[in-house]
């Protein structure tokens, strides 16, 4: 059976992001993949309310999915998504991060988080795998949180990134087109997806530069410094997108390496188990919230802010 791998791009039309993703499932469609791609400004896509609906159900057991399904297009496109077995992203930097179109699409996969789903038997475990591609103007220093932030995105739908790519220093529309070296990564990184996705979950590893990021996890170049977290658990050094907790060690080259303590991956959150963690927090968090006492204690008090204004444009 063919597998099945499709392309989603925030990027200008025929630009540096969209090129360099229609590379990478060239190479995909090549070796045979059934290959789908869409590029989010041709989609409604809304943004999160807040309103927590989709979590507060999943905490009582329930799958209520998003109030906003009905009006826009993520849940079409969702649809699709969840069916594949790999999936690329690209995106262009504006200012450090992914652009706002893509980190519009996946802050609204909260409702889709398949460890509180998989937790309350609404879904069935699938795995799947992924590839980033972040392109920008500048050098990783205006590009420090571009790969990262689209990182932050892949945990609630299972997708395992094998393979990051960030094309730097290509600020015109379409300027990748004068790098061979660019199409050649980008068509690498298509490979190494479908090569991920035909194989067995338990044997994937990552395929991408071995030497990576600060992060032997999962490769991300944002460390943090660690804080007492919900239920005390602490960590000198976490790694900001996984979540991993260690501590920096000295090499005998005289530089510095992260350093996974032994319970470091205890709330990883590319792991079901890990993420499923964080669903006990939201359940103690809101749960201690929606209490008559504090209800009430609340209505007493907003009357202050609803009746204040200020000066608008």
């Amino acid at each position: 059976m063919k597998k099945k791998i499709m392309g989603i791009t925030a990027g200008r039309k025929n630009s540096n992001s969209e090129i360099l993703l229609k590379e990478a499932l060239l190479a995909c469609q090549e070796a045979g993949a059934e290959v789908t791609m869409i590029n989010l400004r041709d989609y409604n896509i809304l943004d999160c309310t807040g309103c927590t609906v989709c979590t507060h159900g999943m905490s009582q057991g329930k799958n209520v999915g998003c109030t906003l399904d009905e009006k826009d297009d993520k849940k079409a496109i969702m649809e699709v998504m969840l069916d594949q077995d790999g999936v690329i992203f690209s995106t262009p930097t504006y200012d450090l991060m992914g652009c706002a179109m893509m980190a519009k699409f996946l802050q609204r996969g909260l409702s889709y988080e398949t460890s509180f789903l998989e937790a309350i038997n609404a879904i069935e475990h699938r795995d799947r795998v992924g590839g980033l591609i972040a392109v920008g103007g500048s050098t990783r220093s205006w590009m420090s949180m571009a790969l990262e932030s689209i990182q932050a995105g892949m945990f609630t739908t299972d997708i395992n990134v094998v393979d990051m790519y960030l094309a730097t220093r290509v600020p015109a529309p379409s300027q990748c087109l004068l790098h061979d070296d660019m199409i050649e990564r980008a068509r690498a990184l298509g490979e190494n997806v479908l090569k991920a996705a035909c194989t067995e979950p338990q044997d994937r590893k990552w395929l991408g530069d071995p030497d990576m990021g600060w992060c032997p996890n999962c490769h991300s170049n944002a460390l943090i410094l660690g804080e007492a977290q919900w239920d005390g658990l602490h960590y000198p050094i976490e790694c900001q997108v996984c979540g991993a907790g260690g501590t920096l060690e000295k090499t005998e080259e005289n530089t510095w390496k992260f350093v996974i303590q032994e319970d470091g991956l205890d709330r990883d959150r590319t792991t079901v188990e890990g993420r499923a963690k964080h669903l006990v927090e939201i359940a103690h968090t809101q749960g201690g919230f929606y209490t008559k006492e504090n209800l009430d204690a609340v209505n007493a008090r907003i009357g202050k802010y609803k009746d204040l204004s200020f000066p608008s444009i």
